[in-house]
């Protein structure tokens, strides 16, 4: 069962209008969906967990959990609202700390013990409108 992680910059650069008119945060929702329609296609889907992650601080980055549901993920999809400043650095690694608390729970890694057999996938995607040099600073400040 792997797990699919959405990291979403909400920062309000994300409120960005393109030529269209369509701002960044509502292309990156639109390609989130995109995904898991086309992913719900595919018959190995079926044990897929979704998380959604947003920039907010900890534990409020948390928007739908693994243990959620595919109707409450796509509902906190819907709501995410773009405001406050980007904490890269911080986001990436609320992520993957997630990622490895789950790991951890589901019995893959043991401390102190060798590493068992790949039983379950982690995919992470992050979405972002991406100005490289502010972000760089952003995320040397934090690695």
């Amino acid at each position: 069962m792997p797990i699919l992680l959405f990291l979403i910059d909400t920062s309000a650069s994300m409120n960005q209008r393109t030529d269209l008119g369509t701002s960044y945060l509502d292309i990156a929702k639109g390609a989130v969906e995109l995904f898991l329609k086309l992913r719900a296609r595919d018959p190995a889907s079926r044990g897929d967990r979704y998380m959604l992650v947003t920039y907010d601080e900890p534990p409020y980055c948390i928007k739908a959990g693994w243990k959620e549901n595919h109707a409450t993920f796509m509902s906190e999809l819907k709501n995410l609202q773009a405001s406050g400043l980007t904490t890269l650095g911080q986001a990436l690694r609320s992520s993957f700390d997630l990622l490895n608390l789950n790991r951890l729970i589901s019995g893959i890694d043991n401390y102190g013990q060798v590493k068992k057999t790949l039983r379950e996938k982690s995919i992470f995607f992050r979405t972002v409108y991406f100005n490289y040099h502010h972000r760089w600073k952003q995320v040397n400040k934090y690695c």
